[in-house]
């Protein structure tokens, strides 16, 4: 038997310290844990690192400041009584500007009108004083002196049965261009049309329409063609489709008349 004074061997007691191998131990684990962690522990982390994120964020998202959600009720209406005063000159002022725009399209087109019209007149009027070559369908009336001598009195009436027929432009032998002042007068070996001389054959190229021209400018009892016929010479008309009227005449300055400012 032992001996009652030796101590006895005993289990140590629940709760007590642990054994300083037993401690070093659960140190070494944690280490090898942070040194070394495990496929868990890392998903563990990303998962932790997400939610974090989601809260940062959703806070963030919370803290946004509503201008007009911390205005009175009072001040919600001054600031729609403002939008719609703002609103209503914004309109007037388009109104304005579609007026505008509607006034100038309105003058520009008159403007214009006025201007075409203008220049239609002004190529009538050129035309008319032979101021401007010219092409069209007409007719050519080819007057032969064969036993007597062409009239000044009988080449003056041609030119006015043609005028009064509907011709626009007559040109005579293709380098006398006719007008309302040209003069027609005797000379020695044809006629002296405005101040050039011509002689027969006399080709007269008249521009209108061919077959008014034709019988009503030439062709009617007692007309040009009677009055050249009479004056021994032959007449041959043809009606054109088109022909060239390529002579001009220079314009002149009045010398007396002058345009009525009263009108």
């Amino acid at each position: 038997m032992p001996d009652a004074d030796e101590p006895v061997n005993a289990a140590p007691v629940r709760g007590s310290d642990p054994s300083p191998v037993e401690s070093g131990t659960g140190r070494q684990r944690l280490i090898r844990a942070l040194v070394r962690p495990s496929r868990g522990q890392l998903v563990v982390a990303v998962l932790l690192a997400a939610l974090g994120f989601a809260a940062v964020t959703q806070v963030r998202f919370t803290e946004v400041d509503d201008t007009y959600g911390s205005l009175r009720e009072q001040d919600l209406i001054n600031v729609l009584s403002g939008l719609a005063g703002t609103t209503q000159r914004t309109e007037a002022q388009i109104a304005r500007l579609e007026r505008a725009r509607e006034d100038l399209l309105s003058k520009t087109g008159a403007r214009e009108a006025a201007l075409a019209q203008a220049q239609e007149q002004a190529d009538t009027l050129s035309i008319l004083a032979g101021q401007v070559p010219v092409t069209g369908p007409g007719i050519r009336v080819t007057v032969t002196e064969e036993s007597g001598t062409v009239g000044v009195q009988s080449m003056v009436d041609t030119f006015q049965e043609l005028r009064t027929a509907g011709a626009e432009a007559i040109q005579v032998n293709g380098q006398v261009r006719v007008v309302a002042n040209t003069a027609v007068e005797d000379a020695p070996g044809g006629l002296l049309i405005g101040g050039q001389l011509v002689s027969s054959p006399y080709v007269l190229d008249v521009i209108g329409e061919p077959h008014t021209l034709a019988s009503s400018g030439i062709d009617f009892p007692d007309g040009p063609r009677d009055l050249f016929e009479d004056d021994g010479a032959s007449v041959a008309v043809d009606e054109l489709s088109s022909l060239d009227i390529e002579s001009v005449v220079k314009p002149s300055e009045p010398e007396y008349a002058q345009p009525d400012a009263s009108q």
